[in-house]
This record gives C-alpha cells, structure tokens and sequence, in this order.
C-alpha cells in the first residue's frame, strides 16, 4: 500500500511539474506571431548612435536600441511600433529578437530627422 501511494504522489507530482513547463507567454522567434504584429523598415541606422529610424505605415518612429544592437537600414522591424516604451522587437532580416525602447512614433520625415539631429550629436 506504501508504494502505491509512493509511486502515485511521485507521477503526480511529475506530471504538475512538467505541465508547467510550457511556452506560453514567450513568443521567441516564432515568426507566425511576429509577422501579425506592425511592419516597419529601418531608414536610418548609425553605428556611433544608438537612435534609429523605422519607417511605419502611420509615419515615422525613433527607436533607442537597449540592447547594445541597431539593425542596418534596409532591415524590416516587427513589433508594437505605435506605442511608447521598451519592448522586444523583431528583426526579420537577420531573424533575431532585439530590444528597443519606442521614444517617439507617428512622425514625418522632417520631424524624425529633427530628433535624431538632436538626439546624435
């Protein structure tokens, strides 16, 4: 009797432990949850700035890079772009997570290159 008690606390407690183990909440680079998310092409990048631009379909956002990495221009971004804060982001271009913080959004051209004039130098 001891060990079927034994035996049967152990595999529920197994099967409590592993049903936790799931991957809801963490997206990684499951691109089919990326790509839902807004679209932007980075058009202005620095490697002596951590500022950069990504062009949006409502205009133009200026994205601090947190993570010590700026995507090249050209690179197409997915994430929250319309929003202000730290948030990861999507870089389909080199497949990779990165970490940005959204400082300003909805911007025109002239206005984003106002910004980062001010924000670079």
């Amino acid at each position: 009797m001891k060990k079927i008690f034994t035996l049967s606390s152990i595999l529920i407690l197994t099967v409590i432990v592993l049903a936790g183990c799931s991957k809801r909440g963490y997206y990684g680079n499951d691109e089919s949850y990326w790509l839902s998310k807004e679209r932007g092409e980075v058009v202005y990048s620095d490697s002596f700035c951590p500022y950069y631009v990504v062009e949006t379909y409502q205009g133009y956002c200026i994205i601090r890079s947190t993570s010590g990495y700026a995507p090249y221009e050209g690179s197409i971004i997915y994430g929250n772009l319309s929003v202000r804060g730290t948030k990861n982001l999507y870089n389909s271009s080199d497949d990779t997570i990165i970490s940005g913080e959204v400082t300003d959004y909805w911007l025109t051209y002239g206005e984003a290159q106002y910004l980062i004039d001010n924000s670079c130098y």
